[in-house]
């Protein structure tokens, strides 16, 4: 945890960056929103894998909800794909 003054320091030094060096903090936030969107995939595909297993320890009823919850998340990671890649 950073105190108030290093903190207002890190936020100055972060805005001189992005004012001198736009191309460079650019690529910096692609890289963070590639590594951001390969853990919501990652995350999403072991849901996925767990679904049956969710089924037969919880009952139809769980396995029914979490299967719609994922199906909603895939949807939206489909819609929105290009903010992940």
């Amino acid at each position: 945890m950073l105190s108030k003054e290093d903190q207002r320091r890190f936020e100055q030094i972060t805005r001189q960056l992005r004012e001198s060096d736009p191309a460079f903090f650019a690529r910096l936030d692609t890289r963070a929103r590639a590594r951001r969107g390969r853990w919501l995939m990652l995350l999403t595909i072991v849901l996925w894998a767990s679904l049956p297993a969710m089924t037969l320890l919880a009952g139809r009823l769980a396995g029914a909800i979490c299967a719609v919850v994922l199906m909603a998340n895939a949807t939206l990671m489909w819609r929105f794909r290009r903010r992940w890649l």
